[in-house]
């Protein structure tokens, strides 16, 4: 049977699976532990939380509470984190050798393990500490960031049209932005009709079929010279090399506007991501007190903005440049943040995503300006950069912002978003250092691009 080259159906599927799981994850973990501290059950009934007055005596105990939920996030976060940036600059830099299957389908492994093992807690009760050890386990097949890493090099190889690869990677991004609406929304009746073990299965068949997709149906996007298959250890020097050259075997002048586009790109996923990482928690904790139900509306309608920001990206790039682009989903994620620090009540807490509806549109366009950059043969060494560094800030800002929140939950819950929203000053800073060395849009990239292709075929070293 011939393969398909559509990867989205992989996104899509791993998205909605990812999302079932993830609020339940705190919802898990913070109910085990309300047991273990409280000594008395979680209310789940729909007429009393947590925050109720007839349990108020719970008030000392409900913040401790947080905070162990918190610190368990941060030290889940600390175990994974190096062997899933040394993986995932791995295996998406040798896509460039082996192919793109390879990297997106070792997340998927890793996803299914990570699920089983939820799976095997709730239905055992076992520690739930053992889900640290589960997540160290998932990471050493690399994580979200080798699977997103891996999908937009599959997306680069296909795309020859520079406006064709912004939109279909930021189709990408709506994908998963809608897909984990929908996910989000099912999360809170799937656990009130069903607890939390059918979900974790569901996740895990669903992951298990995404999987079997990309090995028989998926076909492959980059063509793989069987003949220049190397061992381990010339891999590895040929990997070194790789992202070596891509900052300092081309024009100076690339190099530079890399640089500052990752470290754009990257300072606004630490402030994007650890902001929002504590938002489950801040939702259960006082005043608000959600339900499972609310939780799960909070989180499809914060997985809107996915939708809003391709909807925006796509009307805004008819009539402006990059850059100011940029500069509006930035604004748009500080004003969301300092609105969100500030809600007290359920309705204010759901009309605080309206500010943050641009706030994904920075990702794609970074992505789709730094791939112009490179030729065809450097996306795999650019992406496997790009995802080490998104999934470093990603996991070092969820650690960071845990760790604040559990020092500041009692006297300031709103605090870690406040943070986020003044550390987006850093990345709009660097982008009013590229705009102002870089200020043409694609053609002065395009031409890059000449010169550096044209110094690679001149001086390239024969293998």
């Amino acid at each position: 049977m011939k393969g398909l080259f559509f990867v989205e159906p992989v996104i899509a599927i791993y998205s909605f699976a990812s999302f079932l799981l993830y609020p339940l994850v705190q919802q898990y973990v913070y109910r085990r532990l309300w047991l273990e501290i409280t000594n008395s059950s979680y209310p789940v009934s729909g007429n009393t939380s947590p925050c109720s007055a007839n349990i108020s005596n719970h008030t000392g105990q409900q913040e401790e509470v947080q905070k162990a939920a918190s610190l368990f996030s941060t030290y889940s976060e600390l175990f994974s984190l190096i062997p899933s940036l040394v993986m995932t600059l791995l295996l998406v830099a040798y896509s460039d050798q082996r192919g793109r299957k390879m990297t997106i389908s070792m997340p998927l492994i890793g996803s299914l393990i990570y699920t089983c093992s939820f799976l095997a807690v709730s239905f055992f009760e076992l520690n739930v500490y053992l889900l640290i050890a589960a997540n160290f386990a998932s990471s050493l097949f690399g994580g979200i960031g080798t699977m997103l890493g891996g999908c937009f090099t599959y997306v680069a190889d296909l795309c020859d049209n520079d406006q064709q690869k912004t939109l279909r990677m930021a189709v990408i991004d709506m994908v998963i932005g809608f897909m984990a609406g929908v996910a989000s929304i099912s999360t809170g009746y799937f656990l009130r009709t069903a607890g939390f073990n059918w979900p974790f299965f569901t996740s895990a068949m669903l992951q298990l079929l995404n999987l079997l997709y990309v090995i028989f149906i998926l076909e492959e996007s980059k063509v793989v010279d069987k003949s220049q298959i190397v061992a381990c250890c010339q891999a590895l020097r040929r990997l070194a090399a790789g992202i070596y050259n891509l900052f300092a075997g081309g024009h100076s002048k690339r190099s530079w506007i890399l640089v500052l586009l990752i470290l754009t790109l990257s300072t606004f996923s630490f402030s994007n991501t650890g902001g929002l990482s504590a938002i489950t928690l801040y939702e259960l904790n006082r005043p608000l007190c959600w339900s499972e139900i609310l939780v799960g509306y909070g989180s499809a309608a914060s997985t809107t903005v996915f939708i809003t920001s391709f909807i925006g990206l796509y009307m805004f790039s008819r009539c402006l440049p990059n850059i100011p682009i940029i500069y509006i989903g930035m604004l748009s994620v500080v004003i969301g943040m300092t609105a969100t620090a500030f809600a007290k009540t359920t309705l204010v807490m759901f009309l605080v995503r309206i500010p943050s509806m641009f706030a994904i549109m920075p990702f794609p366009i970074l992505r789709s300006m730094m791939s112009k950059l490179v030729s065809k043969s450097e996306q795999g060494a650019l992406f496997a950069c790009v995802a080490f560094m998104e999934n470093l800030t990603s996991n070092v800002a969820s650690a960071v912002f845990s760790s604040i929140y559990a020092e500041t939950v009692a006297w300031c819950p709103g605090f870690v978003f406040l943070l986020g929203a003044l550390l987006c000053i850093i990345p709009m800073s660097l982008l009013g250092i590229l705009w102002c060395i870089h200020p043409a849009d694609s053609n002065d990239t395009e031409g890059l691009l000449s010169e550096n292709e044209t110094e690679v075929s001149e001086d390239a070293p024969v293998a």
